[in-house]
């Protein structure tokens, strides 16, 4: 029985919610945003037809709320909901509770989110269906674990059975550090999926992450629409997804294909779904079967013409799926990139701040799905994904270049990233031959950022100070009248004091009567004409080389964007400052983020590498270790508390002279 639906409750934010609207409204439906009160302003909001604050900050009073979620639905007089990816999309309960509610739902059955959500049961079911697997065993409170981890051998893998992303998830080389490792697991599925249970299993070091798309409707069609890699994982998070796996060939294919389809069945699927694999070789195993829509869903699309939403809303609907097995074909190869708020630098650590600038390339065939626009405001309380960016093309080597030509060439200011990462990782030989096996970014050891030449430092200068000098002349409410860089006394040029990094830039530049401009820097002398002009852009003549830059300043921040790469500019001051020096023997917050344990106190004596502070941050557990052996002489933190970027945790060291 078909039951159209007219208002759709989308129970997500960001990205994914801007791209089920999407759909949506192209089916016709009104769209109901809910948001957390750090999203009021971010686009998924303003976008939709109706939006609905869920009051609160956290994804456990807001987006995990099942009882907020439901009044939401109620006040917006929704027929169904739609959960994305995360949050409550994978929650049996709260998909039993829509139903209940006389709500259409947008998912597969509750009975078969149970099942695959917890992934012992789903291990134990895929069994029984002929699907291979790896060994593994529920951790359960209290127990002692380390036989049943000596029985399965290290290393193992501890999970989430409740979660994925990988939140809770930990590699265990000993049994030394087992139980530490466990707890933490905990803490932090706990957190991400509201489900503390965890299990271990057998760890492949090397193998590639290979999943197949499936799709069901309520009138028994089942498909599947080929597979997807997804092995270039950090933290066993997906950062590179792509289709079809350079890695399968056409009898494996069918082989992985026909074990997706079997577990599929084993639980009556319908809706979209992802069965996930661990490839070494051409031996496979059944790693969890994702119930719910995959964030790496686009390059499916993409070489199949499908839309994957559309599909789950005819199916929620009633209606039969609109294609057959035989009507999905594969063409050309596909590619995406996670970009992330996050220091590739610096162990991938999450960022927060102001998106200053977000411009997507437009000169180049590329998909965009966005969470966010110029102006954003990027916390600590969700996930750091900022967008996806998705590439199609006739062959693998095309889309991987033309990725990185979009990539490096759109605009992304405010914050660190690892756009440069994914440039790098897609232009390097190994990635370009296939070989993109789970060890790839610990393997190849890949720049967090690009390193520029010399020569662009110094045009990305040049520019920041011809456009300030612009700016200075068209405010001057003095003398306003008289030509710019006019002169009745010999006087010493403009300068502007640059740092880049550990490089220094002097630009000096002085008008010349003629509007140009002589710039001195580096000992050298330039010729500089100002072609074109505005706001924030700028187009420079500089020795004869066009040059043009997007130019924002921030306090003493430069934030420059060149159709060559971006830059972060300092402004040394002109006279100097006084220097605050920092706590001797200090140790401070990476990133903002709450104080969720300390296991240290003043007058500890300590060795190196030993646990001090663990700080949460994205859903994400950092740990704070002491750098060298020493006492412990101040704890400047408790457990609940909200610490800046660069607060100072604890100090480690002597008495103070």
């Amino acid at each position: 029985m078909t039951k159209r639906i007219q208002t759709l409750l989308i129970a997500n934010r960001g990205e994914i919610a801007r791209r089920i609207r999407r759909t949506a409204h192209n089916m016709g439906m009104t769209t109901v945003a809910i948001y957390a009160d750090g999203d009021v302003g971010a686009p998924f909001v303003k976008e939709a037809d109706i939006a609905l604050a869920l009051g609160g900050n956290s994804s456990a009073e807001t987006y995990l709320d099942i009882d907020k979620v439901l009044a939401a639905a109620q006040r917006a007089a929704a027929d169904a909901i739609h959960p994305g990816y995360g949050f409550l999309s994978e929650n049996a309960a709260f998909a039993r509770a829509v139903v209940e509610a006389g709500l259409i739902w947008v998912g597969p059955s509750p009975d078969a989110i149970e099942v695959m959500g917890d992934k012992l049961k789903s291990k134990n079911l895929m069994q029984s269906a002929g699907v291979p697997t790896l060994p593994a065993q529920e951790v359960k409170p209290g127990e002692n674990i380390e036989s049943a981890a000596n029985d399965i051998g290290y290393p193992i893998l501890i999970k989430a059975s409740a979660g994925g992303g990988g939140k809770g998830m930990r590699i265990v080389e000993s049994a030394t550090d087992l139980n530490d490792a466990v707890e933490g697991a905990r803490r932090e599925a706990g957190a991400s999926f509201g489900d503390d249970t965890v299990f271990i299993e057998r760890y492949v070091p090397i193998s590639r992450h290979v999943e197949v798309q499936v799709l069901g409707d309520s009138h028994g069609n089942l498909v599947h629409c080929f597979e997807r890699e997804c092995s270039v994982q950090r933290r066993h998070q997906k950062v590179i997804e792509e289709a079809p796996s350079p890695a399968v060939s056409d009898d494996l294919r069918n082989r992985m294909c026909e074990a997706a389809l079997a577990a599929a069945k084993s639980v009556d699927y319908t809706s979209a779904g992802t069965v996930e694999f661990l490839l070494d070789g051409d031996e496979f195993w059944f790693l969890e079967m994702n119930t719910r829509l995959q964030v790496e869903h686009p390059v499916t699309e993409e070489i199949t013409g499908l839309d994957l939403v559309r599909e789950q809303l005819l199916v929620a609907q009633g209606e039969t799926l609109s294609v057959a097995q035989s009507d999905i074909d594969a063409t050309g190869h596909a590619i995406e990139v996670r970009l992330y708020a996050e220091d590739p630098a610096n162990d991938f650590l999450p960022q927060t701040g102001e998106i200053v600038a977000w411009e997507p390339f437009q000169s180049a065939d590329a998909r965009f799905d966005s969470g966010i626009e110029s102006g954003s405001l990027v916390g600590i309380e969700f996930d750091p994904m900022l967008a996806k960016v998705i590439v199609h093309a006739p062959t693998r080597a095309e889309a991987a270049l033309r990725l990185a030509k979009v990539l490096e060439t759109s605009k992304l200011l405010g914050l660190r990233n690892n756009r440069d990462f994914l440039v790098a990782a897609l232009r390097h030989p190994d990635f370009l031959d296939g070989k993109t096996t789970t060890d790839f970014i610990e393997r190849l050891k890949l720049p967090g950022q690009r390193i520029p030449a010399r020569e662009e430092i110094v045009e990305a200068a040049i520019c920041a100070a011809l456009l300030r000098q612009r700016k200075n002349r068209e405010q001057a409410k003095i003398l306003s009248t008289f030509p710019s860089g006019f002169r009745n006394t010999p006087l010493p040029p403009e300068k502007l004091h640059l740092r880049y990094g550990e490089e220094d830039v002097l630009v000096a530049y002085r008008r010349k009567r003629d509007g140009s401009f002589v710039v001195t820097c580096d000992e050298q002398q330039h010729q500089a004409t100002i072609e074109d002009a505005g706001e924030n852009r700028i187009s420079v003549s500089i020795d004869g080389k066009r040059v043009r830059a997007d130019v924002f300043k921030s306090e003493k921040q430069w934030l420059i964007a060149t159709p060559f790469g971006d830059y972060a500019f300092t402004e040394i001051p002109r006279f100097p400052e006084k220097d605050e020096s920092q706590t001797k023997g200090g140790l401070v917050a990476p990133m903002p983020g709450k104080v969720i344990s300390v296991h240290t106190k003043p007058g500890d004596e300590v060795q190196a590498g030993d646990l001090l502070i663990i700080l949460e941050a994205m859903k994400m557990e950092h740990r704070i270790s002491a750098p060298e052996a020493g006492t412990v002489r101040e704890v400047r933190v408790s457990v609940g508390d909200q610490v800046a970027n660069d607060a100072l945790l604890a100090v480690i060291g002597g008495e103070e002279d």
